[in-house]
């Protein structure tokens, strides 16, 4: 792979490319393909269970840039902040800001035991004004803005994954 082609596919892998998504990068007449990693989880609410596939920021750099300059978000897509914070550890107060993130999003608090502590629904695209977790928690996870409402997602739902997964 050419050093110009490598430079454009890391700026695909900066930007993303969705839950679950694929970016194709043009190179002449040959194209390569590159899967994002996703992660299936699940929040059971009382009106059933609904599942998600979800990109994992895991690192400080994919934590701080979260879904920054996203517009390919998917229903029952997202972003999973898993460790949170990054570098392990007790849970922490989380506040997330909406900074270059072009999409309403639905903030969801995680607390250790896998669940909801908050949900900061329909978040306004650009702000930046901060949104509290309002408690310490292990994980954080974005959705579609409006999406928890629809699903009738709500605060002390169970959030679950495998948290086997690297």
């Amino acid at each position: 792979m050419s050093l110009v082609a490598k430079a454009v596919l890391a700026g695909v892998l900066a930007l993303g490319v969705g839950a679950g998504g694929v970016a194709y990068m043009n190179r002449g007449d040959k194209s390569e393909t590159v899967k994002v990693a996703t992660l299936k989880l699940t929040i059971k609410s009382t009106n059933g269970t609904h599942a998600f596939t979800v990109e994992r920021a895991k690192t400080q750099d994919e934590q701080s840039r979260g879904l920054m300059f996203r517009t390919d978000l998917k229903p029952d897509g997202g972003m999973l902040f898993w460790p949170y914070p990054s570098t392990g550890g007790a849970p922490v107060d989380a506040s997330f800001w909406m900074k270059n993130t072009p999409s309403s999003l639905d903030i969801v608090y995680i607390r250790a035991d896998g669940t909801i502590a908050r949900i900061a629904e329909n978040t306004v695209p650009f702000s930046e004004t901060p949104v509290p977790s309002g408690e310490p928690v292990g994980a954080v996870l974005e959705l579609m803005g409006g999406r928890s409402a629809e699903l009738g997602i709500a605060e002390g739902d169970l959030v679950t994954w495998d948290k086997r997964s690297d």
